[in-house]
């Protein structure tokens, strides 16, 4: 993610924003990507570099097909291309971690994620606490009503942890177990009878900590899918108060940090005028043992190039066609 020569975008300035987007999408690890898998770098403008990418990615570089992560294909490449995918990978900012920069943070956010990963991020977050990292405000812990899928509760049934219904469910028993906390001290949330229109958020106060809120929230587009990152990011800052300037620490596994960096620019940091600031989690840390990272594989670092491109594109949108 701090590559010198592809950062992401860190700043809040619309201009500073942009050049960042611009030396991540036209970097040198990512030409060469494209240019191996048959691209021709287009002529224009960085909304037309974006536009090509995006489409370009789709055809090479989407695995998924409109299915859950773990049900992505994995691409048949050989060795020479596996090995270019994993340094552009790593140079462009998705497999090396890289510890929060700032000494002191107005609100830590965990993402949530498939249910190995839930875990895993709200320990992480524990770490940081316990480790001494000042959080003046809350630690928010954002997911929503996804259904695991049989894979994830397998996973959670082999490491010894409760087989949990949704994504929500594995993060707050990941808050009570990590945090030795029992009941939220507030509650509140709707519940529809619908994954993609409920929400629900729990306020936990342990001792000698920052409050933490478990939020599940809803899809912004509730007909057409069940609610994504930025959903999650975007229905938080409705029940926080952010404030110009206030640093906001989101932590995430690296393989996502581009992408998911670049939503939270685009739903907080644009809107509100907040500093973003987004780590991946530590896989070194003994302490997160109890459900170590999933092997992940060239394919997978492909796809998420892909949804940090699609991000960036978003991102670049909205600060030229603001609403």
């Amino acid at each position: 993610m701090h590559r010198a020569d592809a950062p992401p975008p860190t700043g809040t300035d619309d201009e500073r924003i942009t050049a960042e987007v611009r030396a991540w999408v036209c970097s040198t690890p990512l030409r060469g990507l494209v240019a191996h898998f048959g691209g021709t770098w287009p002529d224009g403008d960085l909304t037309e570099v974006l536009r090509f990418l995006d489409d370009f990615s789709a055809h090479h570089w989407d695995f998924r097909g409109g299915r859950e992560r773990p049900d992505a294909r994995e691409p048949d490449l050989d060795p020479a291309t596996a090995t270019l995918v994993l340094d552009a990978a790593a140079a462009l900012g998705l497999i090396r971690p890289v510890p929060p920069a700032r000494s002191a943070y107005a609100h830590l956010v965990v993402l949530g994620g498939l249910a190995h990963a839930c875990v895993r991020r709200v320990g992480y977050a524990a770490h940081l606490l316990r480790a001494g990292l000042p959080v003046r405000g809350e630690v928010a812990v954002l997911g929503s009503f996804r259904p695991l899928s049989d894979r994830e509760r397998r996973t959670l049934a082999d490491a010894g942890l409760p087989a949990d219904e949704t994504e929500v469910d594995v993060l707050d028993t990941a808050v009570r177990r990590v945090f030795d906390v029992t009941a939220p001290a507030e509650w509140d949330g709707v519940d529809t009878d619908h994954p993609h229109h409920s929400w629900s958020s729990r306020t936990y106060r342990p001792d000698g900590l920052p409050p933490i809120r478990v939020l599940a929230a809803p899809s912004s587009e509730p007909d057409h899918r069940r609610a994504h990152t930025a959903d999650t990011q975007r229905f938080w800052a409705g029940h926080v108060q952010l404030a110009p300037g206030d640093d906001v620490l989101m932590i995430t596994a690296p393989i996502y940090v581009p992408f998911q960096h670049c939503d939270a620019l685009r739903t907080l940091a644009v809107p509100y005028g907040c500093a973003i600031e987004t780590v991946g989690v530590d896989p070194a840390l003994a302490d997160l043992a109890v459900l170590p990272e999933q092997t992940l594989t060239p394919g997978r670092y492909l796809q998420e190039i892909r949804s940090a491109i699609r991000s960036m594109r978003a991102l670049h949108t909205a600060l030229t066609q603001p609403t």
